[in-house]
C-alpha cells in the first residue's frame, strides 16, 4: 500500500522497475532526437546512470538482467495478413527465440521484489525475415514524453528533497494512472500467467498497400492465479525460472497473439495513454513455448531484442520510442560483450546454474 506520509512514495519506486522495463528508450529518444543536447545527456550517461551505487553487474544486461531462455514457435493462423504482409503472419509455423525477464538491473535479484515483467521474442520466417519484440505486462507507460521521463529521473535521485517527487507528479498528471497500476494491480504466480504488452504502436501494411497503427499484447491461456507479494516470497528467491521450466517440461505453454486496431485520433505516439477497450481486436496466432534453458548458455544470452529488427508489412509508426530503444540497447549489448570475460559462464558441460 502507498505510504501514508507519502502517497506516492509506492508508485516511484515501482516506477523505477518500470523504467528499469523500458530500459533507456527514453533517454535514447531524447538523445537522437536533439530534445536535450549531447552535452547535458545521451544514451551512453544514462546506461551509466541506471546502475546501482555498486556499479553494473558486468556481462549482463544494463537492463531486464535476470531472465531464462525459451525456445518454442508462432503459429500462424492467417488472421494477421488482413492487417499485414510480414510473412510470419502467413498461415505456418515460424520457430522463435525468447526470453521471460525481469525489470532490474541485478541478475540476483529476488523475483517477489520486481514488479515488473517482461517477454523478448525473436520470430523467423523463410527467407530471411525477422522480427523482434520486447514488451512487458505493464499496461501502459508511467510518462507522455521523454522530458517527463529525465525529470522523473532527476526528481527520485533528489532523495534529500521531500517536494522533489510532488513537484514531478504535480507537472505529470499521467502518471497518476502508472501509480495507481503499481499500487493496486495484482502478481501472478508465474511468467506463465502474465499477459504481455507491446506498449508502442506500429505501422502495418497489408499486400493490399491498406495501412493499420497498431499495439499487440501476448495474453495467456494459463489463467492467472493472484498473489501477494509475501506469497512469492515463501516461494523463493528465484520461484519463477524454476516454475516456468516445471510448467513446460509438463507440457507447452501458450499465448495468444491479439493486434489492436487504432481508430482513427488515437494516441498513436504516446505509450502513457491505453486506447479504449472497444478497438478492433484480431487474434493473429499462438507463441509456444516448448523448451526452457538458463539464460549462460542459453539461445537468447547473445540476442539483442532491438524492437525496430522488423519484416517487411511492419514498420516503425510516429511512436518515437521503438528507434530510441534500439539506440539505448546497442549501448547495453556493446558494454555486456565487451566484459565476456566477467560474466558467469556455466561449465562446458552444460550444467544448470
Amino acid at each position: 500500500m502507498p505510504d501514508k506520509a507519502n502517497p506516492n512514495a509506492s508508485a516511484v519506486r515501482s516506477f523505477v522497475l518500470i523504467a528499469l522495463a523500458g530500459g533507456v528508450l527514453v533517454a535514447a529518444f531524447a538523445y537522437t532526437a536533439g530534445w536535450l543536447t549531447p552535452s547535458r545527456l545521451t544514451p551512453s550517461k544514462i546506461v551509466s546512470g541506471l546502475a546501482p551505487p555498486s556499479g553494473p553487474a558486468l556481462g549482463f544486461r544494463r537492463n531486464h538482467a535476470k531472465g531464462v531462455c525459451f525456445t518454442g514457435t508462432f503459429e500462424s493462423n492467417g488472421a494477421g495478413a488482413s492487417l499485414s504482409s510480414a510473412p510470419m503472419f502467413a498461415p505456418g509455423s515460424y520457430p522463435v527465440i525468447g526470453r521471460f525477464n525481469l525489470a532490474t538491473p541485478d541478475p540476483k535479484a529476488a523475483d517477489s521484489t520486481v514488479r515488473v515483467r517482461g517477454m523478448s521474442l525473436d520470430v523467423k520466417a523463410p527467407g530471411g525475415s525477422e522480427w523482434r519484440a520486447a514488451m512487458i505486462d505493464a499496461p501502459f507507460f508511467p510518462v507522455a514524453t521523454p522530458q517527463g521521463f529525465y525529470a522523473l529521473l532527476e526528481a527520485s535521485a533528489k532523495k534529500d528533497d521531500p517536494d522533489a517527487m510532488k513537484s514531478f507528479v504535480a507537472a505529470h498528471p499521467e502518471f497518476a494512472a502508472f501509480g495507481a497500476w503499481a499500487s493496486t494491480a495484482p502478481w501472478t504466480a508465474s511468467y506463465a500467467q502474465d499477459q504481455y504488452n507491446s506498449l508502442n504502436s506500429f505501422d502495418f501494411t497489408n499486400a493490399q498497400g491498406d495501412r493499420q497503427v497498431v499495439r499487440w499484447s501476448f495474453v495467456p491461456d494459463a489463467k492467472p492465479q493472484t498473489m501477494t507479494p509475501d506469497e512469492l516470497r515463501l516461494r523463493g528467491p528465484n520461484f519463477l525460472d524454476a516454475d516456468i521450466a516445471q510448467r513446460v517440461q509438463s507440457g507447452p505453454q501458450r499465448w495468444n497473439m491479439v493486434v489492436t486496431v487504432a481508430n482513427p485520433g488515437d494516441p498513436t505516439a504516446d505509450p502513457s495513454k491505453a486506447w479504449p477497450d472497444d478497438r478492433r481486436k484480431v487474434v493473429t496466432g499462438t507463441l509456444v513455448v516448448n523448451a526452457i534453458e538458463p539464460e549462460p548458455d542459453g539461445p537468447c544470452r547473445d540476442l539483442n531484442f532491438d524492437p525496430t529488427v522488423l519484416p517487411p508489412g511492419m514498420h516503425v509508426s510516429d511512436d518515437p520510442f521503438p528507434a530510441a530503444r534500439s539506440a539505448a540497447y546497442s549501448v547495453s549489448f556493446n558494454r555486456r560483450t565487451a566484459e565476456d570475460k566477467d560474466y558467469p559462464h556455466t561449465p562446458a558441460e552444460g550444467a544448470k546454474q
